[in-house]
């Protein structure tokens, strides 16, 4: 018997035609350890939901072509070095097709660097500084409302409520806490509010006690600042261990973690500026609800969805429509298609500014306010509390 022997060009054109999913490569890193370890986290299972749905629905469809999503991540540590390093292997050796990027403003910067040297586009979630942007790269794309507008709407929330309010900034000493205050300071001058406070601790902090003791001596009676989780999450307790007299508290990033309310009555009232809440509800243009997306967040991973976990996984919706709309896995093909995005699905707006000197920051995407209350039951919960035509429910000042 003769064997069937098929010219190359072919089998090649069998290949396509017949349906089978090339495979398309991202690569990431992720804080498994570290002190960005549950942000980190949520971010993760964000990306996995989707890569999940993707290839469950035959993968992303562009031009004739199916493709299946698979991940090359490692752990990062928390540490820039190891992002370095990390993100230069994923493009020259696990070779990468298109990268997001790690959790936090300071590994993002880092890792910014390697992709931008070797032309790999990067879509930055969780990350939220945008000094980054102001250097003339073309390949980031911010998902994240920059940090300058974080804490903007706190304190047009705390106008309307409390405008001879005295405010202390309490705050990490990196680079996304810094990259926020800094422009809330000058906004909170500008509205009239006494800044009554103000000192950045070491990253790592775990004992707060000093700095409580200036804030009480300065009659301070809103707190804004934090950092990330685990200093986020020591410091509301220690506040509340030390019985300030706070009208209103606001942190950044922690307040936003489901493990938040394990911290039981000094999580109550603590406010979170949040880029996503599963009471938003969006008009999605493109993807699922926010209803569906919470859904199969929660039971695929038996807990809600964070701001993190859908910002991770809006990153996949919009690099996923960018190929569709490119009909191609080309970066600079790819690169322009996310240039002309401008789209609402269930995490908001999402729009990339095109300038050179701002390149890549995110000018769609608005922020909401969460603050975690007590329902009928005693139960804690977090309720959207700003802008107004967000809410779900009223804003709880004083908190005392």
């Amino acid at each position: 018997m003769k064997r069937l022997v098929l010219p190359i060009f072919l089998v090649v054109a069998l290949f396509v035609t017949t349906g089978f999913a090339q495979n398309l490569t991202l690569g990431f890193t992720v804080s498994n350890t570290g002190a960005l370890n549950v942000d980190s986290v949520e971010q993760l299972h964000g990306f996995e939901l989707w890569r999940d749905q993707v290839n469950a629905a035959g993968g992303i469809k562009a031009g004739g072509k199916s493709y299946k999503i698979q991940f090359v991540s490692y752990d990062d540590e928390s540490n820039t070095k190891r992002v370095q390093q990390l993100y230069s292997r994923m493009v020259l050796q696990d070779k990468a097709d298109f990268l997001f990027s790690p959790y936090s403003s300071s590994l993002t910067a880092t890792a910014a660097i390697v992709t931008e040297q070797y032309e790999k586009i990067m879509l930055t979630t969780g990350a939220a500084e945008g000094k980054t942007y102001t250097l003339g790269n073309h390949y980031l794309f911010q998902m994240f409302t920059p940090g300058a507008e974080y804490l903007k709407g706190v304190l047009d929330m705390l106008k309307t409520k409390d405008p001879k309010a005295a405010v202390a900034f309490v705050y990490e000493d990196a680079s996304f806490s810094v990259a926020v205050v800094n422009p809330a300071k000058e906004y909170a001058q500008k509205l009239g509010f006494n800044v009554a406070f103000s000192e950045a601790y070491a990253p790592n902090t775990t004992d707060f006690s000093a700095i409580i003791d200036k804030v009480i001596a300065s009659k301070s009676t809103v707190l804004l600042g934090g950092g990330h989780y685990a200093d986020g999450s020591t410091l509301a307790r220690q506040v509340y261990s030390h019985k300030v007299p706070l009208k209103m508290i606001t942190l950044l990033v922690a307040p936003d973690s489901p493990q938040w309310g394990e911290l039981g009555d000094a999580a109550v009232g603590v406010i979170v500026p949040s880029q996503w809440e599963p009471q938003t509800t969006f008009k999605a243009q493109y993807g699922p609800s926010g209803a569906d997306f919470a859904k199969a967040y929660t039971a695929k991973y038996n807990t809600p969805p964070s701001y993190e976990s859908a910002g991770g996984y809006a990153s996949g919706l919009i690099l996923q429509r960018a190929i569709e709309q490119a009909g191609s896995i080309d970066t600079a093909k790819v690169a322009a298609a996310l240039n002309a995005t401008d789209i609402t699905t269930f995490y908001g707006r999402s729009k990339f500014a095109t300038e050179a000197n701002q390149h890549g920051l995110q000018v769609g995407h608005a922020m909401v306010l969460a603050q975690w209350q007590k329902d009928k039951s005693g139960k804690l919960v977090k309720q959207v509390v700003w802008p107004l035509a967000a809410k779900s429910a009223n804003l709880v000042y004083p908190i005392h």
